[in-house]
């Protein structure tokens, strides 16, 4: 993902094939390409020496803002990012969180039409990361949002649509919903009745959802790893009630998107 961040930021020209931003050939125009997105990388590179506002102030008039409103505007960026309480403070004095935020803030400067995050809430405490996932959230119904992250979790709280990549090569795309039910999922039938689990068992096996069955006569359920999420579940229930079999209760635990990348990625590494 490192080197897919560099091609589309134009800090790394592509051996082959072409980045666009908004329209813009990168390669060919990157300067305008690079107007039309805020970046925030891994590592926020900043003037330890200066002052938060007067830094942020400075970056706004690289940036194209106007002398006169280059304050106003790192004040607004500071404000959205949630870090105006510093903008006094020298930067090299600041924790990790804080700085991880005024390079948000930094990203956010003259208010491009595209953000491009790069382990936004890495050294944030779980305050800060709550805010910066709402901040995301909210800038998502104005801005085009590019989130690149290992935290799963936080993906599933902030995605709206996922890519997932191993190894340079693209291995599942899809709103989160839709790629969770790609996973194997887990459906437990708790019996009633005096019907044996295997009887269970055999009223689902043939259909397409579950991929195996198991049986635990300990706790008289049958253990189904599934596909499909809810579509499934009503599939076997319907299945288990035209046998006229019974059950006590009906158990089902979606796959995780931690789920989904593993499964995805280990098909991809197991691949010749």
């Amino acid at each position: 993902k490192s080197t897919t961040l560099r091609m589309i930021t134009g800090f790394l020209a592509p051996t082959s094939g072409s980045v666009r931003i908004d329209g813009i050939e990168v390669g060919e125009n990157p300067i305008e390409a690079r107007r039309r997105f805020g970046y925030m990388p891994e590592i926020v590179p900043l003037y330890e020496e200066m002052r938060v506002l007067d830094f942020l102030r400075y970056r706004a008039e690289l940036k194209g803002v106007a002398y006169r409103k280059a304050k106003a505007e790192a004040q607004r960026a500071l404000e959205v990012a949630g870090v105006s309480d510093v903008s006094d403070r020298i930067i090299g004095q600041l924790s990790k969180g804080y700085r991880q935020r005024v390079g948000l803030a930094d990203a956010l400067l003259a208010d491009p039409p595209i953000l491009i995050l790069d382990e936004p809430t890495a050294g944030l405490d779980p305050n800060q990361i709550r805010h910066v996932r709402e901040l995301v959230k909210g800038l998502a119904g104005e801005k085009t949002v590019f989130l690149s992250t290992h935290i799963l979790p936080e993906v599933e709280a902030t995605c709206g649509r996922v890519v997932i990549i191993r190894k340079g090569k693209k291995v599942g795309e899809g709103e989160p919903s839709s790629l969770r039910r790609r996973a194997e999922g887990e459906v437990t039938l708790y019996l009633a009745g005096p019907a044996e689990p295997q009887a269970y068992v055999d009223a689902v096996a043939g259909l397409s959802p579950v991929r195996s069955a198991e049986v635990d006569r300990k706790e008289r359920a049958a253990k189904l790893h599934v596909s499909g999420g809810e579509a499934a579940i009503d599939e076997i229930f319907q299945a288990v009630v035209a046998q006229g079999l019974t059950l006590r209760r009906l158990e089902a635990k979606s796959a995780s998107l931690e789920e989904v990348f593993v499964e995805l990625t280990t098909v991809e590494e197991e691949a010749p």
